[in-house]
């Protein structure tokens, strides 16, 4: 029976055609939404993903990285009396207004301040340390290639944020921000640019680098606590990345709209892939019903449409697959945020069989016409 299947789908290949279209085209739709979804919502922890601290600390009940809140800048010493703390350094985030040269008008950005030195934490996998050498000069920033349009001027250029001149003296990528545009800075320069007094010099965050990585959830919970230089809370970076993420796809309602949409990529592609595949079985009732006649029973017709649904579902995987690579380096030449992980793929894999097999039961419907006394007709 399943060689009947494989040999049904190719001697009838233009039958099955539109279901094996219907059924790539759905997990096409699926993998790319998945794929702008996680680089997206992904971007909201690039501050985190960015770098190469193991523990980030800062105001209790922040739930996302920028929604963080100044600290007393003495929690430093109390990690760094941990021994297993081998590195700290400050974190200033600030929310600023970017006036540039051309007619672009105000633009929001957020302003990360970090230790400019080669061996610095903070973006420590998006910035060379060449790059990073440039921020010691007074009053200079870094922005995103993607960004740069947007803001109105070039490298080398000017501009104003807060009221204060700055320098654009390069750019890189993977920087960008969910919401507004990343400008990174020295912790001086973002010290200066900083428009509310109050803060000081205290920073957003504290990063934390660690002797041994793999402690870093022990080290977390014995660093929690201890009211002593005011209100703090100490999280690992994979969590608090995590903690982001979700509060984007989740707390804002922008997740909702984006699960809505996946839902109604699965229904439409199940109803036009069962109705495909109807069609095709259908179409070789009455061969269904020659074999029934020679004793075939209608149970093991039913496995060879499930076979049928099986291989349709397979072949529309294959297609999106090559289609969804070349698709996905097309978006990131064009520094479109797309990011895909085994996780996000394996759930597309299976929603798009999930999908062919709903078809395939569906399909099993026009069985009930395979009688042999139909071929008296």
């Amino acid at each position: 029976m399943v060689a009947l299947a494989r040999k049904t789908l190719v001697y009838e290949w233009r039958r099955f055609l539109p279901a094996i279209l219907a059924v790539g085209f759905a997990g096409l739709l699926q993998l790319l939404q998945a794929a702008l979804v996680l680089g997206i919502f992904g971007s909201a922890s690039v501050y985190i993903t960015g770098s190469a601290a193991d523990l980030w600390v800062g105001y209790p009940g922040t739930q996302s990285v920028n929604l963080g809140r100044p600290i007393d800048p003495n929690v430093e010493m109390r990690l760094l009396m941990d021994p297993a703390v081998a590195r700290v350094e400050p974190f200033i985030w600030l929310d600023a207004d970017w006036r540039g040269q051309g007619e672009t008008g105000g633009v929001s950005v957020f302003v990360s301040g970090i230790d400019p030195r080669a061996d610095g934490l903070m973006f420590a996998h998006a910035l060379p340390p060449a790059l990073r050498a440039r921020l010691n000069e007074p009053d200079a920033v870094i922005v995103d290639r993607a960004d740069i349009d947007k803001l109105g001027v070039g490298v080398g250029g000017t501009a104003a944020i807060n009221g204060r001149r700055v320098r654009v003296v390069g750019v890189s990528s993977g920087l960008r921000a969910l919401g507004g545009v990343n400008v990174v800075s020295s912790l001086d320069t973002a010290r200066r640019l900083d428009s509310d007094p109050t803060d000081g010099d205290r920073p957003t965050y504290l990063v934390a680098r660690l002797r041994d990585p793999a402690q870093a959830q022990a080290v977390a919970r014995r660093l929690r606590g201890g009211g002593a230089f005011g209100p703090y809370e100490v999280w690992t970076a994979d969590s608090f990345a995590r903690r982001s993420v979700m509060y984007w796809m989740f707390d804002t309602g922008a997740g909702a709209g984006v699960l809505f949409l996946a839902g109604i990529v699965f229904l439409v592609g199940a109803v036009i892939t069962s109705q495909t595949l109807v069609a095709a079985v259908a179409g070789s009732v009455r061969e269904y019903a020659t074999l029934n006649a020679l004793g075939v029973g209608v149970a093991a017709l039913r496995w060879v449409v499930l076979e049928q649904a099986f291989w349709v579902g397979a072949l529309g995987l294959l297609g999106a697959t090559v289609l969804g690579a070349g698709l996905l380096l097309l978006a990131r030449s064009q520094d479109v945020p797309v990011v895909l992980n085994a996780t996000a793929t394996i759930a597309c894999v299976v929603l798009a069989m999930g999908l062919a097999a709903v078809s395939g039961l569906a399909a099993m419907r026009s069985l009930r016409r395979a009688d042999p006394a139909t071929l008296l007709r």
